[in-house]
């Protein structure tokens, strides 16, 4: 296998037939040697961390995937914690998708002024461009079809997913008495300029409640799977 790609809680393999191995890693981003997904570095390393975001991963794509949704999910080795993927290119230098249905974190520091905090939305979907110097720079339809990032056909049907997949996710947690508020995703497309969810789909992505309180990613693994 040829190593193409070394990240900060995965690496990325080349494989002969055209695909490529994600390899999970046990270390998490974090600072001060506290785990903080919204952080850029490496903090410190959680052991089985790596796992269990494979098997969650694994979980979704593969109930993704049965809704005849695209994913890049071929499958997985929980033994070796990779994960076998399709090729995809990211939309210009890498692009995340929020899906809400509450008005927390950002969205309510931004629009305070016109909403409550944990006010309910309506599945609303917002992208951001990877860049952390720039603080993840909101971007619009236009702003992506302008940029040349994007199509409007491939924003339309990255919205649709979206929206097709938090709702997955969001009624699977639901039967286990938790409530998805936000979640993250990744994009790509395939040679034909396909949309396909990318990545993971792991605690560390997505913002959940019980009862009323936030559930830390790692507890919420554990919730997860227990």
């Amino acid at each position: 296998m040829n190593k193409v790609y070394q990240g900060k809680t995965k690496d990325v393999f080349a494989l002969e037939n055209g695909n490529y191995l994600l390899k999970f890693k046990d270390d998490v981003t974090g600072k001060d040697g506290k785990f903080d997904p919204g952080e850029n570095s490496v903090g410190l390393t959680i052991e089985g961390v790596g796992d269990v975001n494979l098997r969650m991963s694994i979980y979704f794509f593969e109930k993704i995937n049965a809704a005849g949704i695209r994913t890049h999910y071929v499958s997985a080795d929980t033994a070796e914690t990779t994960m076998e993927v399709l090729p995809a290119k990211v939309f210009g230098k890498g692009l995340e998708v929020i899906c809400r249905y509450k008005a927390v974190g950002s969205f309510f520091r931004r629009y305070s002024d016109y909403v409550e905090l944990g006010a309910d939305l309506p599945a609303y979907v917002e992208m951001t461009f990877k860049n952390d110097a720039k603080g993840d720079p909101l971007v619009t339809k236009e702003g992506l079809k302008v940029l040349g990032v994007m199509t409007e056909e491939q924003y339309d049907e990255t919205v649709k997913m979206t929206q097709q997949i938090t709702k997955i996710v969001a009624d699977d947690l639901k039967e286990k008495g938790l409530d998805l508020y936000d979640i993250k995703f990744e994009y790509g497309y395939d040679a034909e300029g396909k949309v396909m969810l990318i990545d993971e789909i792991a605690s560390g992505n997505m913002r959940v409640y019980k009862n009323g309180e936030y559930i830390e990613p790692m507890e919420l693994s554990k919730l997860f799977f227990a």
